[in-house]
């Protein structure tokens, strides 16, 4: 790995325009568990569908909380990890433009990034399905972790709805829209924890590679676009990105 390493870090040392794009597998060491590993992913033993998308929401509302309780717990007790932290690192350095990422856990803005675009939205508030009230989500995960079964807004007792996106959801757009365009001017695409199955995240790197942006992959399980990249890293996210912010920290 280490020469591979030392490779990519002569690419983004010669890059301009670096941009990153992260999921799951950055925030799995941080005790986020993923979507799709056997036994620990958050699909295994659920229908997706019938726990996180609009539809399931609308009808059963109850079922979402009682399945996203855990998941809750262990986002608001999670850490940013040395992947992040490298991520943020290379950006006050001038290194990284953004950072796109499809996680909601806010861990990228924990360990100190500050342009981060996230496509799948967030769980830092909530909003109110009849009235469209905003609401902090800090006092809905409380209720949540002592057992309430459906929040509701505190303006018209509606019921809330966190900031993420399920299934069946539009992407945020304005989200959507500056990602895209990262991905148009960027000339280098670092591509960090991701399996690039979920549409249209899986298209950026596409788009950027269509513009001729190199294109870097690290990840521990292939991916269906592999084959399309410049540059594929079969590591453990958070021991490549430590190698590699050390190969950075070198050249300096």
């Amino acid at each position: 790995m280490r020469s591979a390493i030392e490779r990519v870090a002569g690419v983004l040392r010669g890059s301009a325009y670096t941009v990153a794009l992260t999921g799951a597998g950055i925030s799995t060491s941080s005790g986020i568990p993923d979507f799709r590993s056997p036994y620990s992913g958050l699909w295994h033993g659920v229908d997706p569908l019938d726990v996180a998308s609009i539809w399931a929401f609308h009808d059963h509302p109850a079922a979402f909380y009682r399945w996203i309780r855990p998941v809750i717990r262990k986002l608001l007790t999670a850490q940013p990890n040395p992947a992040h932290r490298a991520l943020a690192e290379m950006e006050q350095q001038g290194l990284l433009r953004a950072i796109i990422t499809q996680n909601v856990d806010s861990l990228h803005q924990r360990s100190g990034s500050q342009r981060v675009l996230e496509i799948h939205g967030h769980t830092r508030s909530a909003t109110c399905l009849r009235c469209q009230h905003t609401s902090d989500a800090a006092p809905l995960w409380r209720l949540i972790m002592d057992g309430a079964v459906l929040p509701v807004c505190p303006l018209c007792g509606g019921l809330l709805k966190p900031d993420v996106v399920f299934l069946g959801e539009p992407l945020p757009y304005e989200a959507l829209s500056a990602a895209q365009q990262e991905a148009l001017a960027c000339e280098v695409m670092l591509i960090i924890g991701t399996s690039l199955e979920v549409l249209p995240a899986a298209d950026l790197p596409r788009l950027a590679h269509r513009r001729g942006a190199y294109t870097i992959l690290i990840n521990q399980t292939p991916t269906a676009l592999d084959d399309t990249m410049d540059r594929v890293i079969r590591a453990d996210v958070v021991r490549a990105m430590q190698a590699l912010w050390q190969a950075l920290r070198r050249a300096q």
